[in-house]
């Protein structure tokens, strides 16, 4: 009737399965008051489930005609509030004028984000007491990936240092319409720790895993090489072969054996000598 369609570049798939939907909003176990973002809102149909909540939601929607359907439906609402645009390019300033901290988030994220939001969110240090999001299943078994396996990749040291995370559902395609050529997953985002973790470590994290092949040693040189600045005599190699060492690291091993704690520790070892250049 709008003369609406599905956009391919924005990743938008609905989820139409309506008990997957009460089960997600479930999962996030937001009391009615709490502040909470929804990612992806399309046409409302989470939307308007958390609203009978009694949730105070904002919603962020990239779709223009959407968004237009989204104000009618829910506009007349004093919970909700209709953040326009690019969540990518939207959400910090979103952050910075909320009149209050939300610490719920849930979304049905599109596929060509959801990592990188993820990230983004997790390097920013924006953190939710609970997160409920349907991702890819792919995306899914790497951020609750543990060390060693094949899954295990930078996405999972940066969501397991701030989070616990648990798959608690699997989606097929027909959950969604238009259906995708891969199955969904919905993952429970648990906050374990606020502690900020030292500078060098998301760089670190990326650079360890730049190539998977590639051992520790060899990444590190080549991340400390391109990206750092030394704070105190010595050279790269030596400060890497201390660092190396006191954080109980094998310069043969490879980053996909490591387990979280260890990339923390071995990016405050690296601090005390070395200091990331200024993009």
């Amino acid at each position: 009737k709008r003369g609406l369609a599905i956009r391919k570049q924005w990743g938008q798939n609905f989820l139409v399965n309506p008990r997957a939907r009460r089960a997600i909003v479930e999962t996030l176990d937001a009391e009615a008051g709490s502040e909470v973002w929804e990612i992806g809102s399309g046409l409302g149909a989470m939307t308007a489930e958390l609203l009978e909540r009694g949730i105070k939601l904002t919603a962020f929607e990239i779709d223009p005609g959407f968004c237009t359907i989204l104000e009618e439906l829910f506009g007349s609402n004093k919970n909700f509030s209709l953040i326009r645009g690019d969540v990518l390019k939207t959400w910090e300033t979103a952050d910075r004028t909320a009149a209050a901290k939300p610490a719920y988030l849930l979304g049905n994220l599109p596929y060509t984000v959801a990592a990188l939001l993820l990230g983004n969110l997790i390097e920013r240090q924006r953190f939710f007491t609970r997160m409920t999001v349907t991702v890819q299943k792919e995306v899914a078994l790497r951020l609750a990936a543990a060390p060693g396996s094949a899954a295990y990749s930078s996405i999972s040291v940066l969501a397991a240092s701030a989070y616990n995370m648990k798959i608690f559902m699997t989606l097929k395609g027909p959950s969604f319409y238009p259906v995708p050529h891969v199955e969904s997953a919905a993952v429970r985002f648990e906050l374990c720790s606020t502690n900020p973790p030292p500078p060098l470590f998301y760089p670190l994290v990326r650079a360890l895993f730049a190539s998977r092949r590639k051992t520790i040693a060899n990444n590190l040189e080549h991340f400390l090489a391109a990206s750092c600045t030394i704070k105190e005599k010595g050279s790269f190699a030596d400060i890497m072969a201390a660092a190396l060492e006191k954080s109980g690291v094998r310069p043969g091993d490879r980053a996909e054996k490591l387990p979280p704690p260890v990339f923390r520790l071995l990016a405050a070892e690296l601090e005390k000598y070395v200091e990331e250049r200024r993009k």
